[in-house]
Parts: C-alpha cells; structure tokens; sequence
C-alpha cells in the first residue's frame, strides 16, 4: 500500500489495523476448520471427548470453584442474579453428570429421517447432520458454557463461546476442562472456543460472522436477546422471557397445587422455568389462595395481586398491567383469580412469553383443552413448570429454550442441533 502524497503515514497505520480480523473471526475460523473434522469423526470419539470432558470437570473442581469465587466476589448483583452465577461442587458433578448422559445418548448424526424411492427407482433419503458452527453468547451462569460444549460436541459441531463478563474466570475454566476432553479423544480442541476476555465487541463480531457461524444462540435476558435478533446477519435460534404460568382449576387436589405452585416458584426463582404468574379459578381461590400465599411466605417469597385476589387475601399488594408481563426472575410472584379455563388462557395469550405453562387438575377433558388451547413451547399438567430443562428431558442438558416456530422448540437438545441433506441413490437415471 502506497502513502497518501501528504506522507501521513498514520493513515496507512489505521487503515491496515482496522482491516485486520478481530479475535473472534480468527476463532471462528479455527472452529470451521474443527467442525469439518468433527462432522466425520465416529460417535465413538465424540462419546469419548464428553467422557473425558467429564472426568476433567470433576479432576479441576477446585480450580473451576477458586474461578468462580473471584467472579462471586466481583459481583454486585441480586440474591437472584448471584444463584445463578454460583457455583459449588454439587453443581459441578450435575455438569459431568450431564455430558455423561450425553455420551449415552444415540449419535443424532447420520439419522435416516425418511427414506422413499420414486417410480423412477431413485432412492431418496432425508439423513441427520451437524449444522456447523454454533455460536453461543450467554449471560451469568457458567454451565452454560459445558452444557453447550458437550451437545455440540455429541451432535457434530463446533461451538464459539461468549460467555457474560460476571463469569468470565468461571467460564474460563470451565472451557479448559472441555478442550481436555477433546485432546483426550484425539479430536481438534478448536471445536470449542472461548471469548479471549470480556470485551463487548466480541459480541458485534460474532454477529456478524455471516459466512463462519451457521447458527447463533443468544441465553440471558431480554435486552441481550433482542440485540441479537435485530443486529444478527447470522440465523438466530432465540428465547423470549421465561413468562411461564401456573393454572390451579377447581378441579385441582388441593395439597398437590399447593406442593406444585411451591416448587414451580421457589425452587430456583432466577431460571427461566420459574413460574412468574399464578392463575387460580374463583372457585377454589377463597380456600386455597391463602393457604399458598402461607406457604409461599414462609420461604420469602412477595406477592402482586389483582383486585379479586386482594379481596381474598387484603394484604396482597396491588399488581400493576407491567407486573403480569415482567419476568421476575426473583422471588415475587403474580396472582391472578380467573374464572375457568378459557379466561386463564386468555390471560397467557395476552401476557405470556410462548415458553411454558402448567394447569394442576383432575380433570383429562380440562387438561386436554388448556394444552390444546396455549401455544406455548412446553406445557404440562400436574407437574412443576421447573421440569422444563433438557436434563429432565432426558437430553442431559440444553443449549437453550426456544420458543419461536421454526426449526427447535422448547429444551434445545442434541437432535434439535442437526440440519438434514438429502441423498439420492440412482442406478444410471438421466432426466427427460
């Protein structure tokens, strides 16, 4: 490159610094790279990587937990907030646990999907593969960065990791016991990559890797997902809010609404599969709204209610028109008294995130209507709106929850990580 005829050589300097690939380009490269390898390599080696993986996680839990007490210390966030990036050595184990359940999964690579053979006698077939890179940018908890590892891992793909600033050290060494993993069953550590350090223009970078990511996931809150989804030249694999509601119809057993709706909330109240709204019908409201605001309270949970709920229970405080659509995320929870099933889906339709939603009754043909009638991703009868999760799936973890209408909905798992191709197998057909 020649000088500009003034000689300012700064020009020149600025130009070719600016032109340069930023760090996050450079690892997406060596993921794409990693991902070919990846895509061909035999279930058996990739079982072998989250094994491997696992035993690391458990070898380095005292160094992963001294990470992530520096990250704790760091942190100035709710009670809520600082759940979700803690780490302890019981969660550490559910992180091994997890990719060793992986590992037991069925290789979703190389599914026949479906197979059919044209009058022509060409056979066509719809066959399962990886999709190729995956990029995820997560917020806070720092088994995101395992969970993710590991079913990119099982399914084929390579995975570029951006995890939040606040859990930058824990997801560090998180991040090293899985390229260990790999290293351990022969196959490219560059099939996981970490942000380098907690710059924000990792994140416009990884955005617009069109060309070098194939699929981003963004995990965190509301204001990280819709910058994702407006700025992204990548396709996006998104979550709305964890809106998710819990309907006690009349028909209910009493004790067990009680032991659901408790669970439902308190159990984690910073997870996305915490229930944020109660719905219960008017007829049972009277008798069972103040034995659960009882129970509720004792393990510090704070309420915002609607006027028919305020007369049952008067020292309820008022819940506002923004309080019924405000993830909560912490331990406060909505009431709402709706009178039958219809209004308590009307209530989801107008307030709800399409995430999940629980009814507790004894009644099939009201269950059956409530299921049918929501459209949300995941929604479940008697049961806790906290089983929402792709360990208890059975997926031994998730990616994430999606709950738009294309491609994944509900617990992000292995298969849900695939894309398809078709083979045509012909015996020497030419078209006319």
């Amino acid at each position: 490159m020649k000088a500009h005829e003034d000689g300012d050589q700064s020009v020149i300097t600025q130009t070719v610094a600016t032109s340069a690939p930023g760090p996050m380009t450079v690892l997406a490269k060596r993921a794409r790279l990693a991902a070919r390898t990846l895509a061909t390599s035999p279930s058996s080696a990739r079982d072998r990587a989250l094994w491997a993986a696992a035993a690391a996680l458990r070898d380095a839990s005292a160094i992963i937990l001294e990470a992530n007490e520096k990250d704790m210390a760091a942190s100035t966030a709710t009670e809520a907030f600082r759940d979700r990036l803690k780490l302890t050595p019981e969660r550490i184990e559910a992180m091994a646990t997890g990719l060793e359940d992986m590992a037991d999964l069925p290789d979703p690579v190389g599914r026949v999907l479906e197979e059919w053979t044209r009058p022509n006698g060409l056979r066509i077939r719809r066959v399962a593969t990886p999709v190729g890179v995956i990029g995820v940018i997560y917020e806070s908890r720092p088994n995101v960065g395992a969970d993710a590892a590991g079913l990119c891992i099982k399914s084929g793909n390579a995975v570029l990791l951006r995890g939040g600033s606040e859990s930058l050290h824990s997801a560090r060494a998180i991040h090293a016991a899985m390229q260990a993993g790999l290293r351990a069953a022969d196959l490219p550590e560059d099939a996981v990559q970490i942000a380098p350090d907690a710059d924000r223009a990792h994140v416009a970078e990884m955005l617009g890797a069109a060309g070098l990511v194939d699929l981003l996931i963004p995990r965190g809150g509301r204001s990280l997902v819709e910058r994702v989804q407006k700025d992204a030249r990548v396709p996006v694999l998104a979550h709305a809010e964890g809106l998710c509601h819990t309907y006690i119809h009349s028909a209910a057993d009493h004790a067990m609404a009680r032991r659901i709706i408790l669970n439902a909330k308190m159990r984690r109240v910073g997870i996305c599969g915490s229930t944020e709204t109660l719905l219960i019908d008017a007829a049972v409201a009277p008798t069972l709204l103040p034995q659960i605001v009882a129970d509720l309270s004792e393990f510090g949970c704070s309420f915002k209610a609607d006027a028919a709920a305020r007369e049952i229970v008067p020292t309820l405080p008022v819940a506002t028109e923004k309080d019924f659509s405000t993830e909560w995320l912490d331990a406060i929870l909505n009431i709402a008294v709706v009178d039958g099933v219809d209004e308590a889906l009307d209530h989801i339709s107008q307030y709800g995130s399409s995430h999940t939603e629980a009814i507790v009754t004894a009644d099939e043909a009201v269950a059956n209507r409530f299921m049918n009638g929501t459209d949300s991703a995941v929604v479940m009868w008697n049961a806790s709106t906290q089983f929402c999760d792709g360990g208890e799936f059975g997926f031994g973890a998730e990616i994430g929850i999606a709950t738009g209408r294309f491609h994944a909905r509900g617990p992000v798992g292995v298969e849900q990580l695939t894309t398809f191709r078709y083979e045509v197998l012909g015996t020497g057909q030419v078209r006319a």
